[in-house]
């Protein structure tokens, strides 16, 4: 199994901002059929170091996590979405 963790700093991160851009992440729960798991989360400390949003995926192995990274849906809308309100990111992927 592969965990894949991308952590999101917004433009704006005011909190409607982070609600959607954590309702557009996890709408990929019923889209994305690689997924075996799916967590999203918002910070609530705001500390500089701090990033806005979490986003945690499972799935089953490389193959997956490559077919992930191509998928329309996954493509088309959240990544659009989620570069058009990112000023930055950072992520680790990694076997469990």
């Amino acid at each position: 199994m592969i965990k894949h963790i991308v952590c999101f700093k917004l433009k704006n991160n005011s909190a409607e901002q982070c609600e959607k851009a954590a309702a557009v992440l996890m709408s990929m729960r019923d889209k994305v059929s690689f997924l075996r798991g799916i967590e999203v989360g918002t910070d609530f400390l705001h500390s500089p170091r701090s990033y806005d949003i979490i986003l945690q995926v499972i799935l089953d192995d490389k193959n997956s996590l490559d077919a992930y990274q191509k998928d329309e849906y996954h493509c088309s809308v959240v990544k659009k979405h989620m570069h058009s309100v990112a000023e930055s990111s950072v992520s680790i992927d990694y076997e469990i």
